[in-house]
């Protein structure tokens, strides 16, 4: 873990950046105390997909069916 202040990291950014890149943390401080982190994105998560058929079939819908909010929801108004 690395602690910078806010000058140093303007100064620097594109180097910090590349140490988040691999992996190591950023603490931001700003007159010693530390103010925001920087941490590397895990990207295992985005694996490409082939087809759009890959993409529909990868989406779980959470919750009721649209067609029943609304349904339920024009009840309500009258």
């Amino acid at each position: 873990m690395i602690k910078a202040g806010i000058k140093e990291t303007r100064k620097r950014l594109s180097h910090y950046l590349s140490r988040v890149q691999e992996g190591e943390e950023i603490i931001i401080t700003k007159r010693d105390e530390p103010v925001a982190r920087l941490v590397p994105i895990k990207m295992a998560w985005a694996k490409p997909l082939t087809s759009h058929k890959e993409l529909r079939e990868s989406i779980r819908a959470k919750g009721k069916p649209l067609s029943e909010i609304v349904i339920h929801s024009r009840e309500e108004s009258l």
